[in-house]
């Protein structure tokens, strides 16, 4: 059998971390011993190539810049803009081009600093191992490792491959990049029974790319390249395909056609209504009304909308890598999220202990600063007999010889230090986080290492120290008092604390206990602390003899110190959540979206934490939904194991998906999206690390971690956070339902004064001379600054817009729906129908019903007194086209609410960019109007007097329509964002979290 088949087929018999070491040896035809020699070596890297990982190639930057250019709306802008050149209207024709130009770099610039994730991969790969060959260690490249090389590493180095653990001592790494784990994983050697063991739990096996934070060991390569782990989660990457364009792109393709085509159309029409006669005229005219109907500053405008987004969401701690992400964010409806750094402060507190006899014992603070109260919770009988509960603030003075003997073990049994930084005064911690929460704590007593080892009646000194053996899950310090007294101080697993132990501390008196008894004893006060998502810690000390050491501290056994200690108590630590987490997911379920933590911890630290921050229900907001007789809302924590284990239509038929899923492997969170997406959900992923980088790619917005996060998770991702904070993803949410929803504000401005233009230009078609020439209403330059002036100002105005009051209380925008819904289309077409209608009535108006209709000659051309009517026509047109879009602008900052409302007449200079375009526009329509020369030599129209009453009366037209029309909206049309059964579940599990806030 073929050699690569035959390791290939051995390791798909089974796991290795079932297996012994042996059994591992036998299927990689190894030796641990001598290891390969260099014929084997030579046939197996024949066999399966280099150890690295393959990528996807470099980026071609012409291509990227040609990507830029492949939209729709770029070519029409082209030839609108070609087209202006060839009627010499430069400066339309100039801006068309500076827009397309401008938007192809910020594509190009965003675009070429994208992704290249398999190779920050491949960086990730240690440089060189420690290989045994023909009997010796050797140092080489660790592409050079083949499956079956023998490895060893200690503290410091990276593993270059993944392998099957033997001789191992004291070995650590860290995993965090995998499997998310906080801390340092301790490695065995032995066999686990498990075959689906979740890889973090996997602890006899080493994996690439992971590094070794303490002790040493060897190992049995197993897997290399892309049949490692860190490999599967590279092809996964490879995999992984872009969604292509997003619903905006293609509503703006789709609007862009569909404008060509009617800007075609427009100059047929023109040619026609002239019998085809193409004079310069009449081709400026068709030009300039093709020119009009099509919006060349949208581009811009977008553009402008999503950096003005990107500039904001910076300003909160995060950066947008991807502008698309800037849409899909205003729609997503589930956000996954990691527990550790991101809804907690990655920060190890102490937070509680137990005391025979004495209770519990509180501790406040958070963080490294030592400052904080300790009190303790006396369960008290009062004068009626009921139980009650009292709190006495713990001192020096009134400390209990037991405490103290806690505080004291705590700090000294500790190699953490803590210290104020000298740079920004703020505490830092240095070493293992327990140990660094263990210190902090001793610190708020004052009884800090360094307060006991100072100077003084109380100074200790270190003797010996016994580190922490993942093997006996403890430690133990020798130390010495300045009266020569000695003591032995422990900490460790209660389990393994307990193995040491053969008195209890109660009170002031030692009594006998066996080891049993007491796990049994101090089981509950363990699963209490468990179930709040504490970490255990027991604590216990003895008096060392002067005869136990007698010999050099070098020489003494720790198998000698650890035995006959008194069990003093335990301790419950835990990353506490970070304080705005509970409000930021009380904000996501006001709004409609779900929120779901994923995380490597243990199921009962998963499901406390998830309680603590409000993603599944507590007791409280239980109680809430009974007393208010809301429906029962169900929460779901699974394992990993567990969620794996189920089919995909196993997965559909639950009722819900799970909220919490612990001990996640990269294959569980990419199931849980996948899953997420056949129900139709939009999926915004945190993660940090290179485990999640294939659901941060497969995720419809992938946000990374900046200050824990790696290199790979911050190149597959849309968003990095700077902050790693959940609370700035939410931020991050509203910023993109503030820039949708106002891109469809602008969008209705835009293309709405465009049909007005078109609806007034077309219809003034119908004037026509004795000569048998059409008297345009608007000269072509008039047309052209119209459409400048009522265009792009006001629109990017209104993408400066603040988000609306009910941002975050409305359910997330359907991905389905086009930017062009039935209502912006209605508010297009009908806006833009009105005000057009009023503008060509009052050019009517004023030539057949307060003139004489006279149309003179040649009035397209130059001014004569035969064309005085219609120069006056053509000045009130354009005044009252001019200035009613602008005030339609005003319109467009709200659908729905009344444009002359008390709220909206207060807030009418509150965007400051709208009010100075209105002004801006106002200033040119009177320039354009009475400045001479200018009107009559450039415009073709002349300043109006009486007229202005018809203005006006058309503005007062034109509000007391929209007031009706948009009383009609909110009466006969849907309601803007559809409220589902769970959307109203979320928000009761909202106002429950916010009733009881005040608990938390």
């Amino acid at each position: 059998m073929d050699l690569k088949l035959k390791i290939e087929e051995s390791v798909d018999d089974g796991p290795l971390h079932i297996i012994t070491v042996k059994e591992a040896e036998l299927r990689l035809n190894t030796n641990i011993q001598t290891g390969l020699s260099d014929e084997e070596v030579a046939k197996r890297s024949e066999l399966y190539g280099k150890n690295a990982l393959k990528g996807e190639g470099g980026v071609n930057p012409f291509i990227i810049l040609l990507r830029q250019f492949a939209n729709i709306l770029v070519f029409v802008l082209l030839a609108a803009g070609i087209l202006s050149f060839v009627v010499k209207d430069w400066p339309e024709g100039a801006v068309i081009f500076l827009t397309m130009f401008l938007n192809a770099g910020i594509g190009f610039f965003q675009e070429y600093k994208a992704e290249k994730t398999v190779e920050a991969l491949r960086k990730m790969t240690s440089p060189a191992s420690k290989v045994l060959r023909n009997g010796v260690f050797i140092q080489l490249e660790t592409s050079e490792l083949v499956p079956g090389d023998i490895v060893e590493f200690q503290s410091g180095d990276v593993v270059g491959a993944d392998c099957r653990l033997f001789d191992v001592f004291n070995l650590e790494t860290d995993e965090a990049l995998l499997t998310g784990e906080a801390l340092p994983v301790a490695k065995i050697d032995d066999v686990l029974s498990d075959p689906d063991e979740p890889l973090g739990d996997r602890i006899n096996l080493a994996f690439s790319s992971t590094l070794v934070t303490k002790g040493r060991g060897k190992g049995i390569v197993y897997a290399t390249g892309m049949k490692s782990e860190l490999g599967k989660i590279a092809d996964k990457l490879l995999e992984t395909k872009g969604t292509g364009k997003t619903k905006l792109n293609k509503s703006l393709d789709r609007m862009a056609l569909i404008l060509l085509c009617v800007a075609i159309i427009l100059i047929i029409v023109v040619f026609a209504v002239n019998k085809f006669k193409i004079t310069p005229n009449a081709l400026l005219y068709g030009v300039s009304l093709a020119i009009a109907v099509i919006p060349e500053g949208l581009i811009a405008v977008v553009t402008l909308a999503m950096a003005i987004g990107v500039r904001n969401m910076s300003k909160q701690q995060a950066l947008v890598r991807k502008l698309n992400a800037l849409e899909v964010l205003g729609s997503v409806t589930d956000i996954c999220s990691d527990k550790t750094g991101t809804l907690t402060q990655s920060k190890m507190v102490l937070v509680r202990g137990w005391v025979p006899d004495e209770g519990i014992y509180k501790v406040s603070g958070l963080g490294f600063e030592p400052i904080g109260e300790v009190r303790n919770i006396l369960d008290t009988h009062g004068e009626d007999e009921k139980p009650k509960r009292k709190s006495v603030l713990v001192t020096q003075v009134n400390m209990s010889d037991q405490f103290k003997l806690m505080a004291t073990c705590s700090s000294l049994c500790n190699m953490a230090k803590i210290s104020r930084s000298e740079e920004n005064g703020e505490w830092v911690g240095v070493g293992d986080p327990t140990e660094i929460a263990l210190q902090v704590f001793a610190t708020k007593l004052g009884m800090g290492k360094e307060q006991l080892n100072s100077k003084g009646e109380g100074k200790y000194t270190e003797l010996c120290e016994f580190a922490f053996d993942s093997g006996v899950k403890r430690m133990t310090v020798i130390t010495q008092l300045n009266d020569g007294n000695k003591f032995a101080f422990m900490k460790g697993a209660t389990e393994k604390v307990a193995e040491a132990c053969t008195h209890i501390m109660r009170g002031n008196a030692i009594v006998p206990i066996e080891s049993q008894e007491l796990v049994q004893y101090v089981s509950p006060q363990i699963e209490a602390m468990a179930s709040d998502g504490l970490r255990v810690i027991s604590l216990a000390y003895r008096i060392v003899d002067d005869n136990e050491t007698t010999k050099p501290n070098n020489e003494w056994a720790r198998e000698s110190f650890e035995l006959n200690m008194v069990y003093l108590g335990l301790v419950g630590i835990y990353d506490p959540p970070r304080p705005e987490s509970r409000i930021s997911i009380q904000q996501c379920y006001s709004a409609g979206i779900n929120v779901r933590m994923l995380t490597g911890d243990h199921p009962s630290t998963a499901a406390a934490i998830a309680k603590q921050v409000g993603i599944i229900p507590d007791d409280e907001v239980i109680q809430y939904f009974e007393k208010n007789n809301l429906p029962k809302i169900e929460s779901l924590v699974m394992t990993a194991t567990e969620f794996d284990a189920l089919t995909p239509e196993q997965i559909d038929a639950l009722p819900q998906l799970p909220n919490v899923i612990a001990r996640c492997t990269p294959d569980t969170k990419v199931k849980l999206i996948e899953a997420l997406h056949r129900r139709k959900a939009v999926v915004a992923m945190t993660g940090d690390g290179v485990n999640d980088s294939p659901s941060l790619k497969f995720a419809d917005v992938g946000i990374a971690m900046g200050i824990t996060g790696s290199d790979v998770a911050k190149q597959a991702a849309d968003i990095i956070l700077t902050d790693d904070n959940f609370a700035t993803i939410v931020k991050a949410v509203a910023e993109g339902r503030r820039m949708f929803t106002n891109i469809r504000k602008f969008v209705t401005e835009l293309i709405g004064s465009n049909i007005s233009e078109l609806v007034c230009l077309t219809v003034g078609m119908v004037f026509i001379d004795d000569s048998g020439s059409t008297v345009f209403p608007m000269s072509s330059v008039a047309i052209l600054v119209n459409n400048i002036l009522t265009g792009t100002p006001p629109a990017m105005s209104l993408g400066l817009e603040k988000a609306p009051k009910d941002n975050m209380k409305t359910p997330p925008r359907d991905m389905n729906d086009s930017l062009f819904t039935y209502e912006v289309i209605c508010d297009i077409l009908i806006n833009g129908a009105v005000l057009g209608g009023l503008s060509i009535t009052t050019f009517w108006l004023t030539l057949d019903v307060f003139g004489d209709g006279t149309l003179g000659v040649d009035c397209n051309l130059d001014y004569s007194e035969s064309c005085s009517l219609v120069f006056r026509a053509r000045g009130v047109t354009f005044a009252v086209l001019t200035m009613s879009i602008l005030i339609f602008s005003y319109s467009c900052r709200d659908t729905r609410r009344q444009t002359l409302s008390i709220e909206k007449i207060r807030t009418l200079f509150e965007n400051k960019a709208l009010a100075f375009s209105f002004l801006f526009g106002a200033a040119i329509t009177f320039i354009a109007l009475y400045v001479p020369g200018v009107n009559k030599g450039v415009f073709k129209q002349s300043g109006i007097t009486w007229e202005w009453g018809l203005v006006f009366a058309c503005f007062a037209l034109f509000l007391a329509f929209d007031a009706v029309y948009k009383w009609v909206k909110c009466k006969k049309f849907r309601p803007l964002h559809k409220v589902t059964p769970r959307h109203i579940e979320l928000r009761n599990f909202a106002k429950a979290m916010g009733s009881n806030s005040s608990n938390k």
